[in-house]
C-alpha cells in the first residue's frame, strides 16, 4: 500500500471513532513536531551555566574525571 492510500485509510478510521481519548492520542501526536525546543523552555540563568561550560570546554579549562576525584578523596 502506497502512503496516499495508507492516509486515506488512516482518515476513514479517524472520521469514524467518536472515542475522544483515540482522537487526543492522534493530536498529541501529532503535535510532537510543534513542541518548543528544550532549550526554550530552560530558565535564564540555567542557559547561562551551559553556555558558560561550554565554553569552558571549547578552550580547554577542562580537569580530567580520575585528577578532580583524586582531589575529593
Amino acid at each position: 500500500m502506497n502512503i496516499q492510500a495508507e492516509k486515506i485509510e488512516l482518515m476513514k478510521m479517524i472520521l469514524e471513532t467518536d472515542n475522544p481519548s483515540i482522537l487526543n492520542s492522534i493530536k498529541r501526536i501529532l503535535n510532537i513536531e510543534k513542541k518548543k525546543d528544550f532549550w526554550d523552555t530552560l530558565p535564564a540563568n540555567q542557559k547561562e551555566e551551559i553556555l558558560k561550560a561550554i565554553e569552558e570546554i571549547n578552550s580547554d579549562e577542562i580537569i580530567d574525571y580520575k585528577d578532580f576525584i583524586k582531589k575529593h578523596k
